[in-house]
């Protein structure tokens, strides 16, 4: 989950990836002095945050994000086509993935995905929050001596 306390914005000042997501937020926002306040919150979904991850090491085509989300999570993730293509749109929206290039294979066209500077944050602030969630219940279970 990607969290961010205390968002300024000005009117037109609107970064276009965040635009959908302010979108909803705005609206019920306090605004005061020419600017909004925004408390904005962005689930980052099991398949989102393996797709990131695949793309860290290399920019990937779609089949390649598919095997390496699988591989990394130690075969507990399976990525649908349909799951990742809509992902990868809503992706490449916030500016989290770029197609990095498109070739032609087998007469079909093949896309290559890298991940941008704001798509590496996000995922690495996805692993710290889960790093210390799981720390907390960790802690727990040694307290209660399990």
């Amino acid at each position: 989950m990607l969290v961010v306390e205390h968002l300024e914005l000005r009117p037109g000042d609107v970064h276009r990836p965040l635009l959908s997501a302010l979108q909803r937020n705005v609206a019920s926002s306090p605004y005061f002095d020419g600017r909004y306040i925004v408390r904005l919150m962005v689930k980052m979904t099991e398949a989102t945050y393996f797709i990131l991850v695949a793309l860290l090491q290399e920019p990937l085509h779609g089949y390649g994000i598919i095997k390496r989300a699988h591989e990394q999570s130690s075969g507990e993730v399976r990525l649908p086509v349909g799951t990742l293509y809509s992902a990868l749109d809503r992706l490449s929206e916030t500016g989290w993935v770029k197609v990095e290039r498109e070739e032609i294979v087998n007469g079909r066209p093949r896309r290559y995905y890298r991940i941008t500077d704001e798509g590496v944050t996000a995922v690495r602030a996805e692993a710290v929050r889960l790093q210390r969630a799981a720390f907390l219940v960790i802690r727990q279970i040694a307290v209660m001596g399990a």
